[in-house]
């Protein structure tokens, strides 16, 4: 987290957007340990190749997105059509590949398009801001004031409070981010921003906390000791980063 805030607010936009190849690749790389154990070498190969993806979203209008990934998709179709071992396995584990594809790079992407907007750096630094803060407020109230639990077969640490809390940690964030170095945002957006980006990174929190006990493990890595791995650290800003992009394009920048 602190070396992506560093590239968002003093790195190129070249630096940054090797950066977020780099996460895809250990996020992709991760996340096939988890979902296919005994395919490390298929895994392996899928992590760079999806990895790729990210660099789509540097084209102008994102014009080799889809090609590449339909390359992809046929590609691995093919290889596991004549490297399957269990026939009945063969349609879980593409699916399970192609979930990655999606899951991982694709959202991730979102960074580099969020990034190239006018007033990249801020949108870009404002979801940190949104995210982080929406972190803060969740353990602070949950650990503190917590008592129902949010949905305990997924995360049985969580509770609704937590989540409460997190919100409100997500909007005091957004608040500042104006105060200080967003002037341009509105209050409308400030709260707009604040809601959606805190609710939805916490969904991809529970996404991730989901996908690892449907695979049967605590941690998606060991890379960060003592706080799980890259998808760990990621899993609020995969489903935030397409959310403020969206945003921005379609509403702060249409005006």
């Amino acid at each position: 987290m602190p070396l992506l805030i560093l590239l968002i607010l003093k790195g190129s936009y070249f630096l940054f957007a090797c950066f977020v190849f780099l996460l895809s690749l250990l996020g992709l790389t991760e996340y096939y340990r988890m979902a296919l154990p005994e395919r490390r070498g298929v895994g392996l190969f899928a992590s760079f190749a999806g990895a790729m993806l990210t660099l789509t979203f540097l084209s102008p209008e994102n014009t080799t997105l889809l090609p590449v990934l339909a390359m992809l998709v046929i590609s691995f179709c093919l290889l596991f059509l004549f490297i399957f071992r269990d026939i009945k396995a063969a349609a879980g584990e593409v699916s399970l590949l192609f979930m990655g594809f999606l899951y991982v790079p694709l959202l991730l992407g979102h960074l580099l398009l969020l990034r190239g907007l006018t007033y990249g750096i801020q949108w870009t630094f404002l979801m940190m801001v949104i995210v982080m803060s929406g972190d803060t407020g969740a353990y602070y109230v949950g650990c503190n004031f917590g008592k129902r639990k949010l949905y305990p077969v997924v995360s049985p640490n969580k509770s609704v409070e937590g989540a409460v809390g997190g919100v409100v940690g997500s909007v005091i964030g957004a608040v500042i981010a104006k105060a200080t170095f967003f002037p341009q945002l509105t209050v409308i957006d400030s709260l707009a921003t604040a809601l959606l980006l805190g609710i939805f990174g916490q969904l991809g929190d529970l996404f991730e906390s989901f996908l690892k006990r449907s695979f049967g493990v605590k941690d998606s890595g060991a890379i960060f000791p003592g706080h799980g791995g890259v998808l760990d650290r990621l899993d609020s800003i995969l489903f935030a980063a397409p959310v403020a992009y969206y945003y921005a394009f379609f509403i702060f920048m249409r005006r």
